[in-house]
This record gives C-alpha cells, sequence and structure tokens, in this order.
C-alpha cells in the first residue's frame, strides 16, 4: 500500500507480518518509531556488532535504539536505510503499555518455599555435623 507523504514522495506500507518475514540470516528488517529500516548492508559496519541487529530484526527496535543514545549522525545514516513504514492498522500491535508510577507486586508465598525447604536444609545440616562429630571421636 502505497500514500504520498507530506515531502511529496511516495510511502510505502508494510504489515507487521512481511516484516517478521524478512528477519532471516540473508535480509534484516528492523521497526524504530514506525519506520521500517533494512539494516542488511549495514551489519557487518555496526559499532555494537551485527548481532545487536539481528536481535531486533523483524519487531520494533525502538526502545533498544533510544537507550543506546544514537548520536546526530548515526540518526543520519540510518534515515539512509529508511524504505518505508509500519502499516497503521499494525501499529497498535506493538505499542507497548504506558509506564506506572505504582509498582504492585503479586505476593505468592507458599508454605513449602517458607517451612519445607528450610526445615530439609536444616535437617541435611544436622545430619552431616552429627556425621562430622562421630569421625572426630
Amino acid at each position: 500500500m502505497e500514500e504520498t507523504a507530506e515531502n511529496g514522495h511516495p510511502v510505502k506500507y508494510y504489515r507487521l507480518s512481511e516484516i517478521e518475514e524478512r528477519n532471516t540470516f540473508k535480509c534484516t528488517w528492523i521497526i524504530i518509531h514506525h519506520n521500517i529500516y533494512d539494516v542488511t548492508k549495514f551489519l557487518e559496519e555496526h559499532p555494537g556488532g551485527e548481532e545487536v541487529l539481528r536481535e531486533q530484526g523483524g519487531g520494533d527496535a525502538t526502545e533498544s535504539f533510544e537507550d543506546v543514545g544514537h548520536s546526530s549522525d548515526a540518526r543520519e545514516m540510518a534515515a539512509s536505510m529508511v524504505i518505508g513504514e509500519l502499516h497503521p492498522d499494525d501499529r497498535p500491535k506493538i505499542a507497548k503499555p504506558p509506564d506506572s508510577i505504582v509498582t504492585t507486586v503479586k505476593e505468592t508465598q507458599s508454605w513449602w518455599s517458607n517451612w519445607v525447604l528450610p526445615g530439609l536444609v536444616a535437617a541435611i545440616v544436622t545430619v552431616l555435623y552429627h556425621m562430622y562429630m562421630e569421625k572426630e571421636q
């Protein structure tokens, strides 16, 4: 599906399934801010190593890209690798839920971890202690 961008150039939209299919040994596409990048030819030149890009292949690399803090030069270089955009219908599929300030911790204490395991450890230590003391006498 193609539409015209603000700059007058046609925009090629790719479905998420197409991008996932392109994640092969011979081809690596990634998504950053809904733009699709073909990084295949850049794999060997990537300063962080090709594995970093291959791990993100076929999926959304936005968070990883931003976490590293790429320079403006790196961003300009990346712009030359854009081949299209993620189809608007697929964008919600990669959307992350908003971070919550409140952290909820599900407390799952069980009698197994609270009583049986410590009891078992204590019994083993007691037996080993008695065996050690018998050898000493």
